[in-house]
């Protein structure tokens, strides 16, 4: 494009920044104000250094618009921090499009430009404002990126401390809860998954949980946990991947939902305890005090089933299962014999050679306890 066009659009520029001006404030529902304060020095910088940096680039095509275009990152990034979309400054730059090719393809007939000059004059006005739209979008990512890291940080902290040994008091917690943007709940459980889980659970969970890896897991806490629907919605989110929800405690109590979380993840790993999707740990406490006990069950095992040691694996098998069923019917032989499904004699019979191994221990309650923490972790 001939330099000297410049010099021909560049006096009218003046009107071209007024009338951009005041169309934006009309058409625009979200810059209808007064153009006070930061905000209206960033849009006036914002039309006076788009007009100026075209006609010196028409001048010098080749010229450097790095510091020029920190100005539309900084107003993508405006449009972030004041919790817009990008959609109306989008729709400001067409808007400013509009009006300067209107004005600049009328100086140019009156001047006598030729069709080639128009063509490229209006070519050059719409490539530009995408290149400023583009600038822009970069702002714009670069605050919700920043903003996303720092959201994040405030809740990791907000959970460790929610994690600590000894609880901080209600009016810290509410402190470190209000940095982070997030209410501490009446009600609160905790939700544990692998950490290279974490990102995909939480993203279709709603606002009112924050997460945080610890120690290589994810965990997420969940406000009102018990409430209608809150399970289904977090078995959705969970999507089948191995995850266990602790019991709902009290905010200062977190700690308590997570060790509960924790243990029932390392048993479902471990395969003592078994779930489709989402563990719910207070449904299983029984196999989980278990589990996390097994070194003394363990001990306690070899000690209570010493007596049947000496039966082929057989007979131990058939005298384990009658154990177990005599002390859940009570020595009941008729509902011993259906749950077994074994007929009524084969049970008595059994009980009477269960008494042999063990006689008066199977009246001792404490004794037929230790027997049955032994069976049921066994099975």
């Amino acid at each position: 494009m001939p330099a000297d066009v410049a010099d021909v659009i560049e006096p009218v520029f003046p009107l071209i920044s007024t009338e951009i001006v005041e169309t934006i404030g009309i058409e625009i529902p979200e810059y209808a104000r007064p153009l006070e304060g930061s905000f209206g020095r960033g849009v006036l910088r914002g039309v006076g250094e788009a007009l100026g940096q075209f006609v010196g680039l028409i001048r010098d095509p080749d010229a450097d618009r790095g510091a020029s275009r920190e100005v539309y990152v900084a107003l993508g990034r405006g449009e972030f921090d004041n919790g817009r979309t990008l959609d109306a400054l989008q729709a400001a730059y067409r808007v400013g499009a509009r009006i300067a090719w209107r004005r600049i393809a009328a100086v140019g007939l009156e001047s006598g430009f030729d069709g080639n000059t128009l063509a490229l004059l209006a070519e050059s006005i719409f490539v530009y404002i995408d290149e400023l739209s583009s600038d822009s979008t970069d702002g714009f990512a670069q605050a919700q990126s920043e903003g996303q890291g720092e959201r994040l940080r405030r809740e990791r902290q907000l959970i460790m401390a929610m994690l600590r040994d000894r609880p901080l008091p209600a009016d810290d917690l509410k402190s470190i809860g209000a940095h982070a943007g997030w209410r501490i709940p009446k009600r609160i459980a905790a939700l544990i998954c692998h950490e290279r889980d974490l990102a995909e659970i939480t993203r279709t969970l709603p606002t009112d949980v924050i997460s945080a890896p610890v120690d290589g897991y994810g965990c997420i806490a969940v406000p009102d946990a018990s409430g209608p629907g809150r399970f289904r919605q977090l078995k959705e989110a969970t999507g089948g991947r191995p995850t266990c929800l602790g019991g709902e405690v009290e905010a200062s109590n977190f700690r308590d939902s997570w060790e509960l979380a924790g243990v029932a993840m390392v048993a479902l790993e471990a395969g003592a305890v078994r779930a489709e999707g989402l563990l719910r740990a207070e449904e299983h406490l029984v196999e989980l005090a278990l589990f996390n006990s097994r070194d003394l069950i363990g001990r306690l095992r070899r000690q209570t089933l010493q007596p049947m040691s000496k039966l082929t694996p057989k007979a131990r098998s058939r005298m384990t299962e009658t154990a177990l069923a005599y002390i859940e019917q009570r020595g009941n032989a008729a509902e011993m014999a259906r749950s077994m499904h074994v007929h009524p004699q084969t049970a008595r019979y059994r009980i009477a050679r269960l008494r042999e191994l063990y006689g008066d221990c199977l009246d001792q309650p404490g004794d037929r306890l230790a027997l049955e923490l032994s069976l049921r972790s066994g099975r």
